[in-house]
Protein backbone atom coordinates (compact mmCIF):
# COMPACT_ATOMS: atom_id res chain seq x y z
CA UNK A 1 0.00 0.00 0.00
CA UNK A 2 1.23 3.45 -1.08
CA UNK A 3 2.06 5.52 2.40
CA UNK A 4 -0.64 8.79 2.45
CA UNK A 5 1.41 11.30 0.98
CA UNK A 6 1.87 9.31 -2.28
CA UNK A 7 -1.65 8.83 -2.25
CA UNK A 8 -2.44 12.45 -1.87
CA UNK A 9 0.54 13.60 -4.34
CA UNK A 10 -1.19 10.99 -7.08
CA UNK A 11 -4.45 13.07 -6.61
CA UNK A 12 -3.15 16.66 -7.27
CA UNK A 13 -0.88 15.28 -9.97
CA UNK A 14 -4.37 13.85 -11.66
CA UNK A 15 -6.39 17.13 -10.95
CA UNK A 16 -3.52 18.57 -12.40
CA UNK A 17 -3.54 16.61 -16.01
CA UNK A 18 -6.99 16.94 -16.02
CA UNK A 19 -6.45 20.90 -16.00
CA UNK A 20 -8.64 21.18 -12.62
CA UNK A 21 -5.79 22.69 -11.63
CA UNK A 22 -4.65 24.71 -14.22
CA UNK A 23 -1.21 26.35 -15.37
CA UNK A 24 -0.10 29.19 -12.88
CA UNK A 25 -3.08 28.14 -10.66
CA UNK A 26 -1.98 28.30 -6.58
CA UNK A 27 -2.48 24.99 -4.95
CA UNK A 28 -4.24 25.30 -1.81
CA UNK A 29 -2.55 25.94 1.09
CA UNK A 30 -1.18 23.15 3.41
CA UNK A 31 -3.25 24.13 6.25
CA UNK A 32 -6.59 23.58 4.07
CA UNK A 33 -6.05 20.73 2.70
CA UNK A 34 -4.92 19.39 6.57
CA UNK A 35 -8.63 20.59 7.95
CA UNK A 36 -9.79 19.61 4.54
CA UNK A 37 -8.96 15.78 6.04
CA UNK A 38 -6.02 15.17 3.78
CA UNK A 39 -3.92 14.42 5.90
CA UNK A 40 -1.09 15.81 8.49
CA UNK A 41 0.76 18.78 7.93
CA UNK A 42 3.73 16.83 7.22
CA UNK A 43 1.97 14.64 4.90
CA UNK A 44 0.43 16.92 2.59
CA UNK A 45 4.40 18.99 2.98
CA UNK A 46 5.69 15.64 1.55
CA UNK A 47 3.40 15.47 -1.48
CA UNK A 48 3.73 19.10 -2.42
CA UNK A 49 7.18 18.04 -2.59
CA UNK A 50 6.80 15.18 -4.39
CA UNK A 51 4.61 17.30 -6.85
CA UNK A 52 7.61 19.53 -7.23
CA UNK A 53 10.43 17.32 -8.02
CA UNK A 54 7.96 15.39 -10.55
CA UNK A 55 8.15 18.91 -12.50
CA UNK A 56 4.59 19.57 -11.49
CA UNK A 57 4.63 22.43 -9.45
CA UNK A 58 6.70 25.22 -8.66
CA UNK A 59 7.23 26.64 -4.72
CA UNK A 60 8.39 29.97 -3.76
CA UNK A 61 8.45 32.00 -0.81
CA UNK A 62 4.67 34.29 -1.08
CA UNK A 63 3.92 32.48 -3.93
CA UNK A 64 3.14 29.14 -2.45
CA UNK A 65 2.88 26.22 -4.82
CA UNK A 66 1.84 26.95 -7.84
CA UNK A 67 1.42 24.10 -11.36
CA UNK A 68 4.15 24.77 -14.08
CA UNK A 69 4.00 26.37 -17.03
CA UNK A 70 5.45 24.20 -19.04
CA UNK A 71 4.15 22.93 -22.38
CA UNK A 72 5.26 19.33 -23.12
CA UNK A 73 8.75 18.68 -24.93
CA UNK A 74 8.16 18.04 -28.77
CA UNK A 75 9.50 14.56 -29.73
CA UNK A 76 10.05 15.27 -33.59
CA UNK A 77 9.57 12.53 -35.93
CA UNK A 78 11.75 12.72 -38.91
CA UNK A 79 13.43 15.52 -38.41
CA UNK A 80 14.98 14.71 -35.17
CA UNK A 81 17.24 12.36 -37.38
CA UNK A 82 18.63 14.47 -40.36
CA UNK A 83 22.01 13.84 -40.61
CA UNK A 84 23.28 17.03 -40.64
CA UNK A 85 22.89 16.61 -37.38
CA UNK A 86 24.94 13.91 -36.39
CA UNK A 87 27.26 13.45 -39.10
CA UNK A 88 28.65 16.97 -39.73
CA UNK A 89 27.64 18.59 -36.14
CA UNK A 90 27.25 17.39 -32.64
CA UNK A 91 23.64 17.23 -31.86
CA UNK A 92 22.41 13.73 -30.86
CA UNK A 93 18.33 13.38 -31.43
CA UNK A 94 17.14 13.76 -27.33
CA UNK A 95 18.90 17.35 -27.85
CA UNK A 96 17.11 18.49 -31.13
CA UNK A 97 13.93 17.60 -29.52
CA UNK A 98 15.02 20.16 -26.72
CA UNK A 99 16.46 22.29 -29.37
CA UNK A 100 12.37 22.33 -30.72
CA UNK A 101 10.71 22.59 -27.59
CA UNK A 102 12.82 25.91 -26.67
CA UNK A 103 14.62 24.33 -23.82
CA UNK A 104 17.96 23.46 -22.97
CA UNK A 105 20.35 20.96 -22.68
CA UNK A 106 22.87 20.12 -19.55
CA UNK A 107 25.84 18.13 -19.10
CA UNK A 108 24.70 15.18 -17.28
CA UNK A 109 20.71 14.56 -18.47
CA UNK A 110 21.49 11.26 -20.41
CA UNK A 111 23.26 7.89 -18.46
CA UNK A 112 24.04 5.06 -20.06
CA UNK A 113 24.87 1.22 -19.09
CA UNK A 114 26.34 -1.11 -21.70
CA UNK A 115 26.39 -5.02 -21.59
CA UNK A 116 26.49 -7.95 -23.61
CA UNK A 117 23.88 -10.01 -23.27
CA UNK A 118 21.81 -12.82 -24.93
CA UNK A 119 18.93 -11.94 -27.36
CA UNK A 120 15.72 -11.39 -26.06
CA UNK A 121 13.07 -13.07 -28.28
CA UNK A 122 11.88 -9.52 -29.91
CA UNK A 123 15.35 -8.33 -30.55
CA UNK A 124 16.73 -11.52 -32.35
CA UNK A 125 13.61 -11.33 -34.19
CA UNK A 126 14.16 -7.55 -35.11
CA UNK A 127 17.92 -8.92 -36.52
CA UNK A 128 16.62 -12.22 -38.00
CA UNK A 129 18.85 -13.77 -35.62
CA UNK A 130 18.59 -17.03 -33.09
CA UNK A 131 17.54 -16.80 -29.95
CA UNK A 132 19.77 -15.94 -27.09
CA UNK A 133 22.66 -15.10 -29.75
CA UNK A 134 24.53 -12.68 -28.59
CA UNK A 135 23.94 -8.87 -28.84
CA UNK A 136 25.16 -5.80 -27.40
CA UNK A 137 22.48 -3.57 -24.90
CA UNK A 138 23.22 -0.06 -24.84
CA UNK A 139 20.74 1.71 -22.12
CA UNK A 140 20.33 5.12 -21.71
CA UNK A 141 17.83 7.36 -18.86
CA UNK A 142 17.20 10.42 -20.20
CA UNK A 143 16.43 13.31 -17.90
CA UNK A 144 15.34 17.59 -18.18
CA UNK A 145 16.70 19.02 -15.53
CA UNK A 146 16.27 15.84 -12.63
CA UNK A 147 12.78 14.73 -13.94
CA UNK A 148 13.18 11.59 -16.11
CA UNK A 149 11.81 11.55 -19.13
CA UNK A 150 12.44 8.69 -21.12
CA UNK A 151 14.16 5.45 -21.37
CA UNK A 152 16.07 4.13 -24.62
CA UNK A 153 17.71 0.65 -24.99
CA UNK A 154 19.51 0.30 -28.05
CA UNK A 155 20.68 -3.28 -29.53
CA UNK A 156 23.58 -3.96 -31.85
CA UNK A 157 25.21 -7.42 -33.71
CA UNK A 158 28.40 -7.66 -31.89
CA UNK A 159 30.62 -7.51 -35.51
CA UNK A 160 28.81 -4.16 -36.18
CA UNK A 161 29.77 -2.28 -32.62
CA UNK A 162 32.96 -4.20 -30.85
CA UNK A 163 35.98 -1.91 -30.71
CA UNK A 164 33.56 1.23 -31.17
CA UNK A 165 32.37 3.75 -28.63
CA UNK A 166 29.00 2.06 -28.30
CA UNK A 167 30.18 -1.04 -26.21
CA UNK A 168 32.33 1.15 -24.40
CA UNK A 169 31.26 0.64 -20.61
CA UNK A 170 32.29 4.30 -19.20
CA UNK A 171 29.60 6.09 -18.26
CA UNK A 172 27.98 8.77 -20.35
CA UNK A 173 27.11 9.62 -24.11
CA UNK A 174 28.65 7.75 -26.75
CA UNK A 175 30.43 10.85 -27.60
CA UNK A 176 29.86 13.68 -30.95
CA UNK A 177 26.55 13.03 -32.67
CA UNK A 178 25.94 10.12 -30.81
CA UNK A 179 25.67 6.49 -31.81
CA UNK A 180 24.64 7.24 -35.19
CA UNK A 181 27.77 9.01 -36.05
CA UNK A 182 29.54 5.94 -34.37
CA UNK A 183 28.00 3.87 -36.96
CA UNK A 184 28.80 5.77 -39.58
CA UNK A 185 32.50 6.15 -38.76
CA UNK A 186 32.29 2.21 -38.98
CA UNK A 187 31.07 1.76 -41.98
CA UNK A 188 27.37 1.35 -41.60
CA UNK A 189 25.57 5.00 -42.61
CA UNK A 190 21.95 4.97 -41.36
CA UNK A 191 19.23 5.06 -44.86
CA UNK A 192 15.76 4.29 -43.66
CA UNK A 193 14.02 3.14 -40.15
CA UNK A 194 10.74 2.25 -38.98
CA UNK A 195 9.10 3.27 -36.23
CA UNK A 196 6.13 1.67 -34.22
CA UNK A 197 4.12 3.10 -31.30
CA UNK A 198 2.05 1.72 -28.81
CA UNK A 199 0.69 2.83 -25.41
CA UNK A 200 0.20 1.54 -22.40
CA UNK A 201 0.23 1.49 -18.50
CA UNK A 202 3.37 1.63 -17.08
CA UNK A 203 4.97 -0.95 -14.72
CA UNK A 204 5.69 -0.92 -11.25
CA UNK A 205 9.25 -0.57 -12.13
CA UNK A 206 9.14 2.05 -14.76
CA UNK A 207 6.85 4.20 -12.50
CA UNK A 208 9.60 4.07 -10.24
CA UNK A 209 12.49 5.03 -12.82
CA UNK A 210 10.47 7.37 -14.43
CA UNK A 211 9.01 9.02 -11.66
CA UNK A 212 5.29 8.97 -12.68
CA UNK A 213 1.91 8.91 -11.03
CA UNK A 214 0.39 5.77 -9.98
CA UNK A 215 -1.62 4.07 -13.18
CA UNK A 216 0.10 6.55 -15.36
CA UNK A 217 0.47 5.58 -19.26
CA UNK A 218 3.81 5.38 -21.17
CA UNK A 219 4.25 5.24 -25.08
CA UNK A 220 6.47 2.48 -25.81
CA UNK A 221 8.67 3.02 -29.27
CA UNK A 222 10.24 0.13 -31.33
CA UNK A 223 13.01 1.50 -33.68
CA UNK A 224 14.33 -0.40 -36.24
CA UNK A 225 17.10 1.39 -38.25
CA UNK A 226 18.34 -0.04 -41.36
CA UNK A 227 21.82 0.69 -44.24
CA UNK A 228 20.49 1.28 -47.77
CA UNK A 229 21.16 -2.51 -48.72
CA UNK A 230 18.64 -3.17 -45.57
CA UNK A 231 20.93 -4.20 -43.51
CA UNK A 232 19.30 -3.95 -39.37
CA UNK A 233 22.71 -2.08 -37.63
CA UNK A 234 20.32 -0.68 -34.27
CA UNK A 235 17.13 -2.28 -32.71
CA UNK A 236 15.96 0.26 -29.98
CA UNK A 237 13.53 0.29 -27.67
CA UNK A 238 11.89 3.17 -25.82
CA UNK A 239 9.29 4.13 -22.75
CA UNK A 240 8.50 7.66 -22.67
CA UNK A 241 6.52 8.96 -20.25
CA UNK A 242 3.49 9.95 -21.79
CA UNK A 243 2.33 13.16 -20.37
CA UNK A 244 5.52 14.81 -21.03
CA UNK A 245 5.63 14.74 -24.64
CA UNK A 246 3.78 15.75 -27.63
CA UNK A 247 4.66 13.75 -30.95
CA UNK A 248 5.61 16.06 -33.98
CA UNK A 249 5.70 14.96 -37.70
CA UNK A 250 6.48 16.98 -40.76
CA UNK A 251 6.61 15.01 -43.95
CA UNK A 252 6.33 14.74 -47.85
CA UNK A 253 3.31 12.93 -48.80
CA UNK A 254 3.71 10.53 -50.97
CA UNK A 255 2.12 10.13 -53.95
CA UNK A 256 2.74 6.48 -55.48
CA UNK A 257 0.99 7.12 -59.06
CA UNK A 258 3.98 9.26 -59.67
CA UNK A 259 6.27 6.46 -59.41
CA UNK A 260 4.62 3.91 -61.47
CA UNK A 261 6.68 3.05 -64.67
CA UNK A 262 3.36 2.67 -66.47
Amino acid sequence: MAPKWRELADKLAERIRTGEYAAGQQLPHIRDLVEAGEGSKSTVHAAYKALEAEGLVTSSRGHGTVVRRQPPLKRLGITRYDKAKWRDGDEVAFIADRVASGRTHQRGEQTQTVSRMAAPAIVASAFDLAEDAPVYARVRLIKEGSRPTHTLTSYYRPEHVEGTRLVDPTPGPAGRGGGFRVLYDAGYEIDHMREELRARVATPEETALLQLGAGEWVVELHRTVYTADGTVVEFAVGVHAATRFAWSYDFAVPDSAQEDPR
